[in-house]
């Protein structure tokens, strides 16, 4: 791979406005540049869960999914460029229904929390659906294609179950939504 980056600060933004792919620019305010920054901000965050103690199947799946949303930001970042497609949907379909499978039908809501590794994984659950607003706020004409929408929507499908899966390995329980707990009485 040939270098990139040679120059990081390059103050082409001080305008506000940023770079695409292509050499166009749009003002940091635009609807793909928050979808560019939503789906950077959940691959951090994944990378935050991946820096803890995973069970080694879980950590590759979140090793390949961090590559599909840098692949994601290009095609993001690139008019006309298309990279997620239905293979990468079906990927997490997959990866959704092995790990769907052994936790069994809820019976109750469940809160954020458990273990550290799960409630990352809640937080990264949310940033996935913020991402995944961002995207569909993009333009048809700037984002035709359904790839990124699509996966988002599964993706943050997959780490609600990714995160009671974590419970499990870490023998915690879910955490189970109360209702009307500690509610004043009522006359």
């Amino acid at each position: 791979m040939s270098t990139r980056l040679s120059i990081i600060s390059t103050r082409t933004g001080d305008d506000g406005t940023t770079g695409l792919g292509d050499g166009s620019r749009l003002p940091k305010t635009a609807p793909l540049i928050h979808a560019l920054g939503d789906v950077d901000e959940l691959n951090s965050h994944i990378g935050v869960l991946r820096s803890m103690t995973l069970p080694e199947d879980i950590d590759t799946l979140l090793s390949d999914i961090q590559h599909d949303l840098f692949d994601m930001g290009a095609e993001l970042c690139i008019p006309g460029h298309q990279v997620i497609g239905s293979a990468h949907v079906e990927r997490l379909d997959q990866a959704i229904r092995h790990y769907n499978e052994p936790l069994g039908i809820l019976q109750e809501f469940i809160l954020p929390g458990g273990s550290p590794a799960a409630a990352q994984a809640h937080v990264l659950r949310c940033v996935a659906r913020r991402a995944e607003r961002s995207v569909i706020a993009v333009p048809s004409e700037a984002l035709p294609q359904d790839g990124p929408r699509l996966y988002l929507n599964r993706l943050s499908d997959l780490l609600f179950i990714l995160a009671r899966t974590l419970n499990r390995h870490a023998g915690r329980s879910d955490v189970l939504w109360t209702p009307k707990r500690n509610a004043p009485d009522q006359d």
